[in-house]
């Protein structure tokens, strides 16, 4: 589907293209200038947040530019999707990966060298390898795209080792454009994806990090699968993924949420290839609700209507939280980011960064879970923690994280903190959190009968608070640098130096009150754009009359149309053919593929 060379192109050629191809009436922020810039032939760094708008910034320079583009994508599953939407509007694209059997593969490359292809999608060692490098020397380069360029670089939370040979294409291929992009690059990893890839003269567009349609909320642990039921009663019918941390727990918490009948199903890298494969074509297509995954659920999920995103274990770093959080909301419609934070989610994330044998990289992961504790700690927006950790400043409080909605109480926790410190000292800095917590509260069981601690002068004068309370104390304690807890050692509490004049009354301490319970069936706060009102019925019907269209294809339902172009048809109400070119997301192609039938839903629902 080549349209024309690069020197002939004006802005109207190039919103014709965004209209007839892609159904849409204007561009996003920075999106046309990185696209003129790279139809021209220069090279571009481009940080988009997910959602932002990313694939047509090399998409359409494909379209524009003779020759094909060559994408890099560390990802089956995500070449899959976005060459399935390319090809429901009319582009020609394919991918090249070891998915394929060798006569599909013969058939792709028969393509390539016929000039017979928009874009090709193909995974890095493909690319790299010699003999793709010399079939190469007979195709015409529109130009090639990196995409999660982060993964090239050390810094990068998801570094892989074969993304580094890509840093020779300069000299395979110099004066073809490059475009790296990449949604979650704080500013020691872009300066390192600069470097590697040899793009220090290219220009740099950075569009901001911000998602204001994503609600961010963290709440302390505490009987966490009850919490996550509760969450889950506000989101009935709408598609989630929840985070954990460990192969069994995936499985365990899918069970238990199958027991409750919530259509839920584990993925993790420990099953087999084709039940991954069917769990994610299911969760894609809308017959399955909610997917329970480690970080193997990653980058190859592009479907924009997942609503809420549940990280039941604490992430590992904030570009992994800021990544799999933004897996939510891809369509700017209201979603909800909640993050269950508990103290041994520290000691569990911190030996798994300790296994690392390569002490530079266990370096890098000290720092990152350090930042993620500190997010997950906040007494101050979220947002704003969030945002300022990748380098972007953000002025104001958003209004849309838990901190700005319900601002914690503080409170003199002065004498509180004494106690517990005083607690930790008479039982020798021997003992975790919960037995602290049983003496202060003075709770009669047979380990401390034992032990003769019902004897000391702690045990019970912290009778008058919950067990919530005083492990929510401990913890902002510990973060607060007034204790410490020795991982080698049980986790067991120590005093640190700092605690000498807390114990002595020479300082004050406030505090945060714990937040415990979630609130229910209330739906997220401002999208980008604020919603009005559509009939929800019309809107049912028509993802009824999607859903079938996109099983008789074997393609998932956005790749038919999204949400928010549905939403718009249930509230504009298009009559004909010339109306319904006017909702955003309605182009050429499906005007001329799908037109008839949503024209006549539309009649004959109303």
């Amino acid at each position: 589907m080549q349209l024309m060379n690069a020197p002939q192109i004006s802005k109207d050629d190039i919103h014709g293209t965004l209209q007839q191809v892609y159904g849409f009436s204007s561009f996003r922020p920075h999106q046309q200038d990185i696209i003129e810039d790279v139809i021209a032939g220069h090279d571009a760094f481009v940080l988009m947040p997910t959602g932002g708008g990313k694939s047509l910034c090399y998409q359409m320079p494909a379209l524009h530019r003779s020759g094909v583009a060559i994408v890099v994508s560390p990802l089956i599953s995500l070449m899959k999707d976005q060459v399935d939407a390319l090809r429901d509007v009319g582009v020609a694209a394919a991918f090249y990966n070891s998915s394929l059997g060798s006569e599909e593969a013969r058939q792709v490359l028969a393509r390539l060298h016929a000039h017979e292809l928009d874009l090709l999608y193909i995974a890095p060692e493909r690319l790299m390898a010699q003999a793709f490098l010399e079939r190469l020397a007979d195709v015409d380069i529109a130009l090639i795209a990196i995409d999660e360029a982060h993964c090239v670089s050390q810094w990068g939370h998801d570094f892989r080792p074969e993304y580094v040979r890509l840093s020779e294409l300069r000299q395979h291929l110099p004066s073809i454009p490059l475009v790296a992009l990449t949604a979650t690059a704080d500013p020691q990893t872009r300066e390192d994806i600069v470097r590697l890839l040899g793009l220090e003269q290219a220009q740099r567009y950075i569009t901001g990090f911000d998602r204001p349609n994503i609600r961010y909320t963290v709440l302390e642990k505490h009987k966490p699968f009850d919490q996550l039921l509760r969450f889950l009663g506000g989101h009935a019918n709408e598609s989630g993924i929840i985070y954990v941390l460990s192969r069994k727990r995936a499985e365990e918490i899918a069970t238990k949420l199958q027991d409750r009948d919530i259509d839920a199903a584990a993925y993790h890298a420990g099953l087999g290839s084709d039940h991954r494969a069917r769990v994610q074509e299911r969760f894609l297509r809308d017959e399955l609700q909610v997917v329970v995954a480690t970080v193997a659920f990653g980058m190859g999920i592009d479907k924009p209507n997942v609503r809420f995103v549940v990280h039941y274990d604490l992430p590992k770093h904030i570009e992994g939280y800021y990544q799999e959080t933004g897996r939510a909301g891809r369509d700017g419609l209201p979603s909800e980011a909640l993050l269950l934070y508990g103290l041994q989610d520290v000691v569990t994330a911190r030996r798994l960064v300790e296994n690392n044998d390569n002490p530079e990289q266990q370096r890098i992961e000290v720092h990152k879970l350090n930042s993620m504790i500190g997010l997950a700690e906040s007494l101050t927006c979220r947002r704003r923690v969030l945002l300022g950790y990748l380098g972007e400043r953000f002025e104001r409080e958003c209004g849309n994280c838990d901190v700005c909605l319900n601002p914690p109480e503080r409170t003199d926790a002065t004498e509180d903190a004494r106690k517990a410190l005083s607690c930790v000292y008479r039982l020798n800095q021997r003992f975790g959190i919960k037995y602290v917590v049983d003496v202060l509260r003075g709770v009669d069981n047979e380990r401390i009968r034992k032990l003769r601690h019902q004897q000391l002068s702690t045990y019970g004068i912290g009778a008058d608070k919950t067990e919530q309370e005083w492990s929510s104390i401990l913890r902002q304690l510990i973060h607060h640098g007034y204790l410490m807890q020795d991982i080698a050692n049980y986790s067991v509490l120590k005093l640190t130096p700092e605690a000498r004049p807390l114990l002595r009354g020479e300082v004050h301490l406030e505090l945060a009150r714990p937040r415990i319970k979630t609130q229910t069936g209330k739906k997220a706060g401002k999208a980008s754009t604020e919603q009005q009102p559509y009939d929800e019925g019309l809107f049912e019907h028509l993802r009824e009359l999607r859903k079938r269209l996109a099983s008789q294809q074997g393609v998932p339902p956005y790749i038919v149309f999204g949400d928010n172009t549905l939403i718009q048809m249930a509230r504009e109400k298009p009559m004909d053919e010339e109306q319904l070119l006017q909702i955003s997301g309605v182009g050429q192609a499906k005007l001329a593929k799908y037109g008839g039938e949503f024209l006549g839903a539309i009649a004959s629902f109303a």
